[in-house]
């Protein structure tokens, strides 16, 4: 029985992989920092990942290491280590290590513009130089360290906007909030027409069953099948959810702006192209993360849910300024 150890595993990737490994007969084993509420039909060791030898000793014999955490070059380099005795490495990066034509990125769009990406964006598009700065740098450091260093089969994976069930990081709950709330119009900045690809759980782990399929090394964009508009996006919770609410178009206004401003929202598209077969869209995998948010809010702050959100401005769930956003000049209802 092939054996796979997922570090960061009770984190939504790690549940959707294992999900996706176990019916294939493999044998699980989550790794995590704490010990995880409520029971989990898988091994599940406490573990920190940055203790080398509880890690080298885990995954000593494993047929695939899935690092979901991996965060620097220091990571990079202790996996670059362990993989000497495991079959396959998969490492989840993120599409924000791209870069356009004049080295514009996600993380310093504020300070000097949003890119200019292709459409759509293949994994052969230019990255940003490694480093230790920012986000993307640090996730570009680890991706040529493994690929130089890598002893062994490795898949480097390169989500973006990444939806599904125990996310800290929900970005869908913009919208189901405002819609358990009661708000009966929502402004959107951009026309509603942004586009920001998005990824779910279930897209991820059938890349790494792709990946596994294959004796060789590679670099994977991981996708939905589609890449919906932010009016899509909310037309499809609302959907999922039997809520209605008026979508309401802001006109273009400068990146950054808090009128209006979704997760997903941003004044060109960011669209991924993938190698990964047979994928789903987008409204066919959001509704188990729908109803995960719902029912883990349910009597609780959200914030202690979704600890991560607090990276968005406070004004991006602020009444007042959606209000603000609806009295502008211009702003205008959506067609459904």
């Amino acid at each position: 029985m092939p054996r796979a150890l997922i570090i960061g595993g009770t984190g939504q990737i790690g549940r959707a992989v294992a999900e996706r490994l176990e019916p294939n007969g493999w044998a699980v084993t989550l790794a995590g920092r704490t010990q995880p509420q409520g029971s989990l039909p898988w091994r599940h060791v406490v573990m920190d990942r940055d203790d080398t030898a509880a890690l080298r000793k885990e995954a000593a014999g494993v047929d695939l290491l899935l690092d979901c955490v991996a965060y620097d070059l220091r990571h990079a380099e202790q996996l670059a280590d362990v993989a000497k005795d495991v079959g396959r490495l998969a490492v989840i990066s993120s599409a924000s290590v791209y870069c356009d034509d004049e080295g514009r990125t996600l993380d310093e769009a504020q300070q000097c513009g949003f890119p200019v990406f292709p459409n759509p964006i293949t994994e052969n598009q230019r990255t940003v130089v490694p480093g230790t700065e920012t986000y993307s740098e640090r996730k570009s450091a680890i991706e040529q360290h493994m690929l130089e260093k890598a002893v062994c089969p490795l898949t480097i994976l390169r989500p973006c906007a990444i939806h599904g069930p125990y996310s800290r990081h929900a970005r869908e709950w913009w919208f189901v909030m405002r819609l358990l709330d009661g708000r009966r119009q929502i402004p959107l900045a951009y026309g509603g027409r942004s586009q920001f690809q998005t990824t779910s759980t279930t897209a991820i782990a059938s890349a790494i069953q792709f990946a596994l399929q294959s004796g060789r090394s590679q670099m994977l964009n991981v996708t939905d099948a589609d890449a919906p508009s932010v009016a899509q996006i909310g037309r499809t919770i609302m959907q999922a959810m039997n809520r209605s609410a008026e979508l309401v178009g802001l006109p273009d206004a400068a990146y950054g702006t808090l009128l209006g401003a979704t997760p997903w929202s941003v004044p060109r598209p960011m669209v991924l192209a993938s190698a990964v077969p047979q994928q789903l869209p987008y409204a066919e995998t959001v509704a188990p993360a729908i109803a995960w948010l719902i029912a883990a809010t349910q009597n609780r702050n959200w914030l202690e849910v979704l600890p991560q959100m607090t990276a968005y401005a406070p004004a991006c769930f602020d009444y007042a300024t959606d209000d603000e956003a609806l009295r502008q000049p211009g702003a205008a209802s959506l067609p459904g």
